[in-house]
């Protein structure tokens, strides 16, 4: 039987409950993943859980956020040269995508917009307002965001096939 209310002694309850979120919706989707068993894993409450964050969604909202600097990130990388921006942009995807801390967050969004509008939308918006731009402007062409858009195509489909199906030898392969 849990204990209601707050763990006690412990101060970072909410960032458990993100982190147990991230985990839970990385591995099982949006539609998948309850309130309950979040709270039930951060040994919380769920009224806590509600609490913190609201609602389902806001719990979601919060821990598939990404990176506060990723908008910052992507507009460095358009002041680099063609050929360097490439190769940066793909660096430091991998190392978005590999990184402990980020990793479950984005797998959660990715794999939640499959079956989730909510997390669609974020994704989408998430798409078109930072990175489509970025890559678009790479190029002079009239369908630049068509190009752009297979490109992040691409990454996502690095993630999916790296980290959610697993396939090898993408899987195990080091960044370089």
């Amino acid at each position: 039987m849990s204990r209601t209310g707050r763990r006690p002694g412990v101060p970072d309850t909410r960032d458990a409950i993100i982190e147990v979120a991230r985990r839970k919706f990385g591995s099982r989707g949006y539609d998948a993943t309850s309130l309950r068993s979040i709270a039930t894993e951060a040994n919380v409450d769920p009224a806590l859980v509600i609490h913190y964050f609201g609602s389902k969604d806001g719990l979601f909202v919060a821990a598939t956020g990404l990176p506060d600097d990723l908008p910052e990130l992507f507009a460095q990388l358009a002041t680099l040269p063609r050929r360097d921006f490439v190769q940066a942009l793909v660096r430091g995807y991998l190392q978005l995508v590999d990184s402990d801390s980020s990793r479950n967050s984005i797998i959660a969004l990715v794999r939640s917009a499959v079956s989730n509008d909510k997390a669609a939308a974020m994704l989408r918006e998430f798409l078109t307002a930072e990175l489509l731009p970025v890559i678009a402007g790479l190029t002079r062409q009239s369908d630049a965001r068509l190009r752009a858009s297979l490109i992040i195509a691409h990454l996502i489909g690095i993630a999916v096939l790296r980290h959610v199906l697993r396939v090898e030898p993408l899987a195990r392969a080091t960044p370089d």
